[in-house]
């Protein structure tokens, strides 16, 4: 259990690097999912995504 929860901050960061890739939210999510799921498996996939949601936010609100 411990070692499942030491990866989610490895996660968060690779799938906030990778999710910069898409264009639109979509993009974004799935990229975060995909780098996710590599890492940490369903877990992580769901970090991903969220993580590419707000990142999309972010991108958007900087415009």
């Amino acid at each position: 259990m411990t070692r499942a929860i030491s990866f989610l901050p490895a996660v968060a960061l690779l799938a906030a690097s990778l999710t910069a890739c898409g264009t639109n939210m979509e993009q974004r999510a799935a990229t975060g999912a995909a780098a996710g799921l590599v890492i940490a498996g369903p877990v992580g996939a769901a970090v991903g995504a969220g993580v590419g949601a707000v990142v999309n936010e972010a991108e958007e609100d900087k415009q």
